[in-house]
């Protein structure tokens, strides 16, 4: 174990994976390997799941062995090992090709607009499948713009709409590590913050998983919008 996420209830102890060791990471695991997904879930409570290719524009060669055959070895692997809940990391990808002036809300059909977000839709396919028949939570979290803002000075309308900042991100990790799925054991949360306008919709998000973002784009950017509506003076 190698480190902490404090919560309001308790600390959880993590034991962080990567394809690298380092002072960071405690363990290797390649996601594409199922012995080594099976050996990563050993005597794990909850999943976190977050590997994967995540270039929208990747070819369907790249995201086939991570993003598809990967996120089947993480379920599978928890299945085998008695892990009671994963946290999948889906996009919004998945649900991009709808227009931009459609909020999306959780219970919408997947849309996705590029093979980076099929395979986000196989992802929370998974995850349905693992939770409804194989008694494993499951939550798929739809990702947002993931951005700090000291590295952008500006972001599209798009990026705004759906920006995540990263502590609220953080902050809905921990809800889905506590949530109590008792009425429904899979969840689709929408990954973003509070945005003045949002391409997802958060409601059930905050309803279910108790999510209160703090971060709003359109303030961080300092995009100005007029209090007061004026009319246009003609001369006469």
């Amino acid at each position: 174990m190698v480190g902490y996420i404090d919560s309001l209830e308790k600390p959880y102890a993590l034991c962080l994976a990567d394809l690298e060791i380092n002072e960071a990471r405690g363990i290797k695991v390649d996601v594409s390997d199922f012995a080594s997904c099976k050996a990563a879930c050993k005597n794990v409570d909850t999943v976190i799941h977050l590997a994967g290719v995540a270039s929208p524009d990747s070819p369907f060669e790249q995201v086939l062995p991570v993003n598809i055959v990967g996120t089947y070895n993480i379920f599978q692997a928890a299945a085998e090992s008695g892990v009671k809940r994963v946290i999948y990391a889906s996009s919004a990808q998945a649900i991009e090709g709808y227009p931009l002036d459609i909020q999306v809300k959780s219970d919408m059909p997947v849309r996705p607009k590029n093979l980076y977000g099929v395979s986000k839709a196989f992802g929370e396919s998974i995850a349905a499948y693992y939770a409804y028949q194989k008694n494993i939570e499951s939550i798929a979290i739809r990702i947002g713009a993931f951005e700090y803002t000291h590295e952008w000075d500006e972001l599209s309308s798009r990026d705004l709409s759906a920006w995540a900042e990263p502590s609220d991100l953080c902050s809905l990790i921990v809800k889905c590590i506590e949530a109590d799925l008792t009425n429904d054991p899979f969840v689709i949360a929408h990954g973003i913050s509070d945005n003045r306008f949002k391409r997802l919709d958060l409601s059930e998000t905050k309803k279910v998983l108790g999510y209160e973002p703090e971060f709003d784009s359109f303030c961080e950017w300092d995009i100005a919008f007029a209090k007061e509506s004026q009319p246009k003076i003609t001369k006469s």
